[in-house]
């Protein structure tokens, strides 16, 4: 995560709260998010509706189950504790009950390789992790073995689990793993796609190391008016 005050980041992800609101691809209390901020996190409240959701209800927690806060912390938060406690590189994690990745999270299948961009997930599927109660350690272990070499899965007859770097990113990613599973719903009702062999989905995640960037990624490209070196 960018170093930004803990003030700043409460309101950041309240705003996240309410933008998967808009997207459509979570609804009334469930879902939640976290974000690292130093050695803990922060995480949203359990049971409070996103549109009444105050910074201050947001909760600071430690990888161990302790918690400061007036509200105490989603009932997932054994799976955000442990993505934050076995990936220091994870920034963010955000869970949701969108409409068509809990779709296919209900049918136990993997989103397969489709489409080329199911390589925003890490790899060459968005995995289902295996079906645990809600709010178990059981279900934390499943998540953390579900995301072993990627960054989104789907919880069995569940939802989406997804983590990324930062909380735009992690959105983009979590809508983008919505759409893929939208994709393979319609895809399912016409016949069976045709699924992109691994080698080709690793080619696309490394070239998206560079997508949205400007960085010189394209050997066909020529710059006329680039400064002289």
């Amino acid at each position: 995560m960018t170093s930004v005050s803990e003030t700043e980041l409460r309101a950041e992800i309240v705003r996240t709260c309410l933008r998967m609101v808009e997207l459509g691809i979570n609804q009334g209390t469930s879902g939640n998010v976290s974000a690292r901020s130093g050695e803990r996190f922060l995480i949203t409240p359990s049971g409070i509706p996103y549109e009444e959701m105050t910074p201050e209800q947001i909760a600071v927690m430690d990888v161990d189950g302790t918690y400061r806060g007036p509200c105490k912390p989603t009932t997932e938060w054994r799976i955000h504790a442990a993505i934050m406690r076995e990936r220091p590189a994870a920034g963010v994690v955000i869970h949701t009950h969108s409409l068509y990745a809990t779709t296919v999270a209900c049918l136990r299948r993997a989103i397969p390789a489709l489409h080329y961009y199911v390589a925003v997930g890490g790899g060459p599927t968005i995995p289902c992790a295996e079906y645990a109660t809600y709010g178990t350690p059981e279900l934390a272990a499943s998540a953390l073995a579900a995301l072993h070499g990627r960054d989104a899965c789907l919880l069995a007859n569940h939802g989406l689990l997804v983590v990324g770097a930062t909380l735009g990113e992690t959105l983009r990613r979590t809508f983008d793993v919505e759409i893929l599973a939208r994709q393979y719903v319609y895809a399912l009702s016409a016949g069976e796609p045709s699924i992109l062999p691994d080698d080709e989905i690793e080619r696309v995640r490394l070239k998206m190391r560079t997508y949205g960037t400007q960085e010189a990624d394209d050997p066909g490209l020529v710059r006329l008016d680039a400064p002289p070196a």
